[in-house]
């Protein structure tokens, strides 16, 4: 079996995948392969991905795991879909495993047992948070992965990058990435787990710290309609004015001025990009936080959207669009490629994407494989049903170590600061600190 893994002196990183059903079956295949890939390299860090098939057995899945691969930190999250190398196994049961081997790096793991009230406002909850997660002088980066209806990420998210510390010039100190939690669509039906720890409700993390360099991407899947519009009036959740006039005239406005070729879009939804910097004179579509279109009133005029407003804020109307998510994600990873080859990834891509989006399958993964190694051949033609998988369908010493999954809501930097993006696929690579 070939190597998905780089050997140079900094991280070595392995990955795996397997679409077997019986659960043990697949997470011991799939922490073979990665044990292969890390050769003589001990595992630091293993990162566990798994569909809802393979709930129930989370705390087993977190013991064979750690049996095989004896990581400091082993971390769990359940998935819609998971995702290895060029491969994207799409509602239907697999398990991804994410090694990586990390010399001279310290973990900090963590669990939201230990959050304080989440109020950003608060200085002595953020250094409370600071201490539980582990921050550092040297810190690269904090995964968190996050129930999203027990934790409120909104809230989380600002304050966990309050909590960095802070360089002498004054930039905040390491990244913040991860996703929140896929597999189940209510209360109760999610499953993390921390080492031995299983949680269904909740947050569990690992600060990394020290000897490695994370770099990330945002990739966008929605393209601008209309013109950027500034909110004159809202509360929460609602806009109840856009430019001075009721939002949801200002909405249906901007959608029947869209051309008949173009509606065909809307059948995805209609979505609200909120601009992350106001200082720009020209908005690109790197600069939005997109948020779905939840709910209009006709009798106020009002609008709904995922997300906190407030008067102020400029914001345009998005749709979901494949083509724009492409090329975006292209131009992101043409850029990474005029740096070192990293050791491998991390791919939190939305749960809106994969073929609910593209008409082909594997999108995402086999874009970054085809960016960091050669002779990729993606496509579930690989994986037989109830067939072993893994990322190691390309020449030895090709293969792109890469694991991941389909997240209700992703989390990466857009300049200094995390947000929780959706239709987006977040992209963290591991190299070597130079």
């Amino acid at each position: 079996m070939s190597s998905g893994s780089i050997q140079i002196s900094g991280p070595v990183v392995g990955a795996a995948i397997s679409s077997q059903p019986e659960t043990e079956m697949a997470v011991r295949a799939a922490a073979h392969d990665c044990l292969l890939q890390l050769g003589s390299r001990a595992c630091d860090l293993a990162i566990v991905f798994f569909s809802a098939h393979h709930t129930e057995r989370a705390d087993e899945i977190s013991k064979w795991v750690r049996e095989m691969l004896r990581p400091v930190n082993c971390l769990g999250v359940s998935a819609e879909s998971v995702l290895g190398g060029a491969i994207e196994l799409e509602r239907t049961p697999g398990v991804a495993i994410l090694a990586l081997s990390l010399p001279n790096v310290r973990l900090s793991a963590f669990t939201s047992d230990s959050f304080p009230p989440l109020d950003a406002k608060e200085k002595e909850h953020v250094a409370v948070l600071a201490g539980g997660i582990g921050a550092a002088d040297d810190t690269a980066a904090t995964i968190v992965f996050a129930d999203p209806f027990s934790i409120p990420v909104l809230q989380l998210i600002p304050m966990m990058n309050k909590a960095r510390r802070t360089d002498p010039e004054g930039r905040p100190i390491g990244k913040v990435i991860g996703g929140l939690a896929s597999a189940a669509r209510a209360p109760g039906g999610n499953v993390m787990f921390l080492d031995d720890k299983v949680m269904k409700f909740g947050a569990v993390g690992v600060t990394i710290s020290g000897n490695v360099e994370v770099e990330t991407i945002v990739s966008q899947g929605c393209r601008a309609v209309g013109q950027p519009l500034v909110i004159t009036r809202a509360k929460n959740n609602l806009i109840m004015q856009l430019g001075g006039r009721p939002a949801r005239e200002v909405m249906r406005e901007v959608v029947n001025e869209m051309d008949p070729g173009e509606r065909g879009a809307l059948s995805g939804g209609l979505f609200l990009g909120r601009v992350i910097n106001e200082y720009k004179e020209r908005f690109g579509r790197d600069d939005f936080l997109i948020r779905a279109v939840v709910g209009e009133d006709p009798a106020s005029g009002s609008i709904a959207v995922a997300d906190f407003v407030r008067a102020g804020q400029t914001v345009q109307f998005h749709v979901r669009d494949a083509d724009t998510a492409t090329q975006d994600l292209s131009l992101l990873l043409d850029a990474q490629r005029l740096h070192e080859r990293p050791a491998g990834g991390l791919l939190v891509t939305c749960n809106g994407r994969g073929t609910r989006l593209f008409s082909e399958k594997n999108h995402d993964a086999a874009a970054v494989c085809r960016a960091f190694g050669q002779g990729v051949t993606a496509g579930e033609q690989l994986a037989k049903p109830g067939a072993f998988i893994a990322p190691s369908f390309m020449p030895a010493g090709s293969a792109f170590a890469l694991a991941g999954f389909f997240a209700a809501g992703e989390i990466a930097p857009v300049g200094p600061e995390s947000f929780l993006h959706g239709n987006s696929a977040c992209l963290t690579l591991f190299r070597a600190k130079k």
